[in-house]
């Protein structure tokens, strides 16, 4: 009986991660409807671990499911995307004080080398390379904090923007500005000085959210004129 349970785990997982790439790889898009039985055929698995994995994914807001009715993937939602930058601007700069108090050297190496991997990833587009690279380097930061609550959060919140989003909605003006405050931060908590660390970091999630915001407002009115 164990054995059958773990077995009924594992493939769960496999399920859970199986349609977690299908999320990243735009297979699955928001406000689609979803076919469990096609997921099972195509993830070659039986139903039941692809049911319970839909049930994870509905608790983490990535799917919906109505009673009769089945599963869909949860709409786009421009005010969800702006919650989810709004969580980013509590969080991150109120995890500066305590990180700047407990970081050492080997901290600082590891924020130094996200700092440098994000600034030497794919610069011709916002691609998914530096998409994590990003993500990388906001949540070594957050990570040198030791918070592990509000780390799981922040972590929660950057899947919603790149796995149900993707997250690439930065224009390309915005690149070189991201560069210049990812570097303002970094020398900041060199330095440990908290106010400076904490308003860049601060102005640099809110110009984000800014950017991106009017970038997708203005994806969807090209949506809403297109006659296709």
């Amino acid at each position: 009986m164990k054995n059958k349970s773990k077995q009924q785990e594992d493939s769960s997982q496999i399920a859970y991660q199986g349609i977690r790439r299908m999320l990243y790889s735009k297979e699955l898009a928001p406000g689609q409807k979803i076919a469990y039985r096609d997921l099972a055929e195509k993830l070659q698995l039986s139903p039941t671990p692809i049911i319970q994995a839909l049930k994870w994914l509905e608790l983490q807001g990535f799917v919906n499911h109505e009673p009769n009715r089945g599963y869909s993937m949860a709409p786009f939602s421009l005010n969800e995307i702006e919650e989810l930058y709004e969580l980013r601007e509590l969080i991150e700069p109120s995890l500066v004080p305590v990180t700047i108090q407990r970081v050492d050297k080997k901290g600082l190496a590891e924020l130094k080398a996200a700092l440098e991997a994000h600034l030497s990833a794919e610069r011709e587009f916002y691609l998914k390379e530096r998409l994590f690279k990003n993500r990388e380097f906001h949540m070594t930061l957050a990570s040198l904090s030791g918070k592990g609550t509000q780390i799981r959060i922040l972590q929660n919140v950057f899947e919603m923007l790149f796995l149900k989003y993707g997250g690439n909605y930065l224009p390309m003006a915005s690149l070189s500005s991201t560069d210049q405050e990812h570097q303002e931060i970094y020398d900041a908590v060199a330095l440990r000085n908290v106010d400076r660390a904490r308003t860049v970091l601060k102005n640099h999630v809110t110009n984000v959210k800014v950017q991106v915001l009017a970038s997708v407002k203005k994806m969807l009115a090209e949506q809403e004129r297109s006659p296709f």
